[in-house]
């Protein structure tokens, strides 16, 4: 059996100390280009490969985060973990991905894996954080951000949109738009997101002297926001607007309102996402929505796990990041609305 290469191995082929492999081989490690070009070059040719596992027993730093995420058949999801992969990546870290159901007991198996793998961090994508679990990350060193999702307290940082603007950003557009029975399809109510997009607009439809038309949880699945739509349209004076607390149950709310019932959007009722997926901008939808800034939500989780790795003592950021209303075919524009 062929003996294993050794970073001595390399150093000897390239001329250089052991200490220049280790550099090379270290993301982020300060070492001249030249010399990476050198030491990586008779690594390829030896066959050599860096041993993670053994740096990180050197280090105390295993260069992996933890990413637990609840479910991703919202489509806002997967390109959030693509952007989040890719960014943790460019600065020498690896993501390993959990998923985990909506129970606290689902969640702390999950997470308990996640303190024994001896991850750098964790970021939770829509995955609440119990005071047990708070606890035991922070005996553990480990810092948690959380995405897409804020929580009472201030144990952990988080990052969402600013959700309650965004709401009170739809139900100005509708008014002006001259909608008067405006009804809102709410995401769950137990998470912060859903609540605050629900609170902004509902506080600003009040702002306005409208009084919502109906008011349903959605519970952010297909099936509760279709069978909300029906109950919407079946009332003795039905919406003519419809703000859906995301783009994934809204595309459920459009497919009632137009296959089911032989509706027309937006003529007989307009609808309103949140999110904007890609899905929002194919011809099939044309969702006008609220854009989550998902680049920059990602940037700012990224700086704010880092910032915590390189100080355990950081204090827990709360960091809301304003979106656009994007306006597509799924509503009529103001400017309509006085001809």
């Amino acid at each position: 059996m062929t003996d294993k290469v050794t970073s001595q191995d390399v150093a000897r082929l390239a001329g250089v100390s052991q200490s220049a492999v280790s550099r090379v081989f270290t993301p982020g490690a300060s070492v001249s280009a030249a010399m990476s070009r050198k030491v990586r070059d008779a690594a390829e040719t030896l066959g050599y490969r860096p041993n993670v596992l053994a740096r990180s027993l050197i280090t105390g730093r295993s260069r992996i985060i933890g990413l637990v995420v609840a479910y991703l058949e919202n489509q806002f999801y997967p390109v959030a973990i693509e952007h989040l992969s890719r960014a943790l990546q460019a600065e020498g870290y690896h993501i390993l991905i959990f998923m985990a159901g909506n129970s606290d007991a689902q969640i702390e198996e999950v997470m308990q894996e996640l303190i024994d793998y001896q991850v750098d961090g964790i970021i939770t994508a829509s995955v609440g954080m119990t005071n047990n679990l708070t606890e035991r990350c922070e005996a553990a060193g480990i810092p948690v951000v959380l995405f897409n999702r804020a929580q009472d307290g201030t144990a952990h940082s988080a990052v969402t949109s600013a959700n309650r603007a965004g709401g009170a950003k739809v139900a100005e557009f509708l008014i002006a738009a001259g909608h008067r029975r405006i009804a809102h399809i709410s995401g769950w109510l137990g998470s912060s997101t859903g609540r605050d997009r629900h609170d902004g607009f509902l506080d600003a439809l009040k702002a306005a002297g409208h009084a919502p038309a109906a008011v349903l949880e959605g519970m952010y699945t297909r099936e509760d926001a279709a069978d909300a739509a029906r109950q919407m349209m079946a009332m003795d004076d039905p919406p003519d607007a419809i703000f859906v607390g995301n783009d994934h149950m809204a595309f459920a709310v459009m497919d009632v309102l137009r296959i089911e019932l032989g509706l027309r959007i937006p003529d007989d009722v307009a609808v309103v996402g949140y999110d904007d997926v890609p899905l929002a901008a194919w011809p099939a939808f044309d969702l006008t929505t609220v854009r989550q800034p998902v680049n920059r939500m990602v940037s700012a989780t990224v700086d704010t796990m880092l910032a915590k790795i390189g100080d355990r003592a950081r204090p827990a950021a709360r960091i809301e990041i304003d979106g656009p209303l994007i306006l597509r075919g799924s509503t009529r524009n103001p400017d309509e609305a006085s001809r």
